[in-house]
C-alpha cells in the first residue's frame, strides 16, 4: 500500500515529466530517476533529501533507545544517565558510569560495535541522494557535450 507522501512525490514526478497521470506501480519502487532523465527540481530533490533524513534520524533514535533499555535493564541505571551512556557511546566517546555487571560489560561491547555500523549506515542513507545528484548532474553534463 502507498503512503500518500510516497504517491505524492510520485505524482509531482510524473507531472514534471510531463505525464500528469500514475503510469504504474513499478515506477513508484524506483528510488531515483534514471540518467536519462531530466535533473530533479531543486523543490522536489529537498523533499526527496527531507525524506532520507528523517530516515535517518529515526533509525539513529531507535538504536538511541535500545541503548538506553539495554542500560536500564542490565545495568539498573536511571533513564537519564541510561540515555547519557548511550549517547556517549553513540557517539564515540564511550560509556560514562562504570559497569557493574558482566551482561551490562557484554551489552556495552556490543552495542558499542551497533552503533560503529550504524553510524555507517545512517551516513550512507542521508548521502545517497546528495552523491546521486552530482553524479546525475556531471552525468547529463557529459550528454550534452556528446550530442553537441
Amino acid at each position: 500500500m502507498l503512503t500518500k507522501a510516497a504517491f505524492s512525490l510520485y505524482y509531482d514526478l510524473e507531472k514534471y515529466k510531463g505525464k500528469g497521470k500514475v503510469v504504474s506501480y513499478k515506477r513508484i519502487r524506483q528510488m531515483f530517476e534514471h540518467h536519462h532523465e531530466k535533473l530533479l527540481p531543486r523543490r522536489l530533490f529537498l523533499r526527496r533529501l527531507a525524506k532520507y533524513a528523517a530516515i535517518t534520524l529515526s533509525i539513529i533514535l531507535v538504536s538511541l533507545v535500545i541503548g538506553m533499555i539495554g542500560y536500564h535493564a542490565l545495568e539498573g541505571y536511571s533513564w537519564v544517565d541510561a540515555f547519557l551512556n548511550a549517547a556517549m557511546l553513540m557517539g564515540g566517546m564511550g560509556p560514562v558510569g562504570i559497569l557493574h555487571t558482566e551482561g551490562g560489560k557484554m551489552f556495552a561491547g556490543i552495542y558499542a560495535l551497533y552503533c560503529g555500523f550504524i553510524e555507517l549506515v545512517a551516513i550512507g542513507i542521508f548521502a545517497a541522494p546528495i552523491v546521486h545528484r552530482f553524479l546525475h548532474h556531471f552525468h547529463l553534463e557529459d550528454e550534452d557535450k556528446q550530442n553537441s
